[in-house]
């Protein structure tokens, strides 16, 4: 990918970030979710690129704006597109930390292709690279990290979600004495954390959504860390709603989806499988103010954001700090972002 590519692409994602600031605490995350969706493919689709969407928001039925395999772009050089427009739609609702505009992109058929379901996932940062295997249990995870990083349990941090899928994983940890961090929503943010040197953050352990998850692979790969993950059917993340009639035929669908990609929900993933190319841009701008970035401060027609911007082929990490003048974006934009 042309190296100029890499500020478009955080212009797609600023642009998304500011359409979802508005609906900030309203209550409204699907309205959220609508606006960054509809700013990001407005933006998208004014770049010099033959886009595809690799993983994101569902097939076509589903989603109307960015789907799974939707061409974006005007023409240009071949790309593949993992989004996320808001991480975290509903802690935009409610006003709440860590919601992220996110999105990755590879040299065609540099991402896996999969449908949009559960994905459990195992990250950790270059010092425990090589380490971690999803087919073994937590616990000797946990151990193998914490003695690959000199540490005792005691001394070991890790990252989750707070979902009732994860409480018996949390007491876990915390009987072995780990130190667990829950955050409500938004596991692409807590997987940069985990790869970052300066953060007290060793391993992340969750089950999210696969369009995040592959993102956080692109994450991962470009900052040096490592990663294992497994496809979920529905029905084995939901607990007691698992045996619904609606839960068990969306889990049929999603496995025979898989089927027809040829991914077994029962293979472990390496991160080379997730991410098959260090020629790779990762944008992501703060919605809202949270541990990795600052987000969007409004006053009228101006905007200001943070964005970091990720090159994976020269493990370039850069901050940008930007001023927009809403008022001189074109007529489509301001009808989403003002």
């Amino acid at each position: 990918m042309k190296n100029e590519l890499a500020l478009e692409f955080s212009c797609v994602t600023e642009a998304a970030a500011i359409a979802g600031y508005k609906w900030l605490g309203r209550g409204d995350k699907n309205m959220a979710d609508k606006a960054a969706v509809d700013a990001m493919k407005l933006v998208l689709n004014r770049i010099a690129i033959e886009g595809e969407i690799a993983i994101g928001e569902g097939e076509i039925d589903e989603a109307p704006a960015l789907y799974i395999g939707e061409h974006v772009g005007m023409g240009g050089d071949p790309v593949d597109i993992a989004v996320d427009p808001i991480d975290g739609t509903r802690m935009t609702a409610l006003g709440q930390a860590n919601a992220i505009a996110v999105l990755a992109a590879a040299d065609r058929g540099g991402f896996l292709h999969a449908p949009d379901m559960y994905m459990e996932k195992l990250i950790v940062g270059y010092r425990a690279k090589g380490i971690i295997d999803l087919d073994r249990s937590l616990e000797k995870n946990i151990i193998s990290v914490a003695k690959v990083m000199d540490k005792k349990l005691s001394e070991l941090t890790v990252v989750t979600l707070q979902k009732p899928r994860h409480e018996e994983a949390i007491r876990l940890m915390q009987d072995m004495g780990v130190r667990v961090f829950a955050f409500p929503d938004g596991d692409v943010a807590a997987s940069v954390l985990t790869c970052m040197p300066e953060k007290d953050i060793d391993m992340l352990y969750a089950i999210g959504g696969a369009p995040e998850g592959v993102i956080s692979a692109a994450l991962v790969r470009a900052m040096d860390g490592d990663m294992q993950a497994r496809l979920i059917p529905r029905n084995k993340v939901k607990g007691k709603g698992g045996d619904s009639e609606e839960t068990l035929n969306i889990a049929r669908t999603e496995i025979e989806r898989c089927e027809k990609l040829g991914i077994d929900v029962n293979r472990t993933l390496t991160l080379e499988d997730l991410v098959k190319t260090d020629e790779l841009i990762v944008s992501m701008t703060g919605v809202t103010k949270g541990d990795l970035l600052d987000g969007v401060s409004r006053n009228g027609d101006l905007a200001q954001t943070e964005t970091l911007l990720i090159r994976g082929k020269s493990r370039t990490i850069r901050r940008i700090h930007s001023t927009h003048f809403l008022n001189m974006r074109s007529e489509e934009l301001r009808k989403i972002v003002l």
